[in-house]
């Protein structure tokens, strides 16, 4: 049973050595990828995905799915991912775990990624669900993620604006396509894709072309932070 009040920090604290160790290395630092964090944090996006699904659902029987997707989308976004890697202390275990004689990647700059903070929260979780299984690993990513969870029901983000921003430091524009509709009138589905010097860069469905083009901005916004990672 979860323990009232248990955080992802006390379950990592309590891994199994070998867990932790997979879960603050990275892969320029092993021979083999799979001896990284990276297995992990594919593990742990999805139980944090399903975490806030399950904690969304009974609470907001007014909210569409939609509505829910938004949600969880901004609560669980790099951004909000690495905010909570800060409080988890990845910053500083990054640096302990780095291999002496500077092999690989360097701590110092792992530690500034968006990207590599939000996967090795991803990582975190993974691990917390092997060992701990989903009830109690659910219960801490919630724990946790309260303060993401809020923050996204109180104030949405406008991404297209963000995208807009981002964009708007290397001097590039996003145009916005409708590449599909389908469905009658009252059940229209719009397919809308982000294009960047003519490149899709992100591809969003929704009820409404709006909100097509939000989604489609998220992935865009996904798919420049994994650019930036390498």
């Amino acid at each position: 049973m979860p323990t009232k009040g248990e955080t992802l920090h006390e379950l990592l604290e309590g891994l199994p050595e070998s867990l932790r160790r997979q879960v603050f290395t990275h892969a320029s630092w092993v021979e083999h990828r799979a001896e990284s964090y990276e297995r992990l944090a594919f593990l742990g996006d999805v139980v944090l995905s399903l975490a806030v699904s399950t904690h969304l659902f009974p609470r907001f029987e007014r909210h569409g799915a939609g509505r829910l997707t938004k949600v969880r989308a901004q609560a669980v976004s790099g951004a909000s991912c690495a905010r909570v890697a800060v409080g988890l202390g990845v910053p500083g275990a990054l640096r302990a775990a780095a291999p002496e004689g500077g092999a690989g990647r360097g701590a110092a700059t792992l530690v500034e990624s968006e990207r590599v903070l939000a996967s090795v929260c991803e990582a975190i979780i993974g691990a917390a669900y092997l060992e701990f299984g989903f009830e109690r690993t659910g219960a801490a990513v919630v724990a946790s993620f309260a303060d993401e969870i809020d923050e996204a029901l109180e104030h949405p983000v406008d991404y297209k604006s963000v995208l807009q921003e981002r964009l708007a430091r290397r001097a590039e524009l996003v145009d916005y396509r409708t590449v599909a509709e389908q469905g009658p009138a009252h059940e229209r589905s719009f397919v809308v894709v982000a294009e960047v010097a003519g490149q899709e860069l992100g591809r969003g469905e929704g009820k409404t072309k709006k909100g097509a083009e939000q989604e489609a901005a998220l992935q865009a916004l996904n798919a420049l932070e994994e650019g930036a990672a390498g």
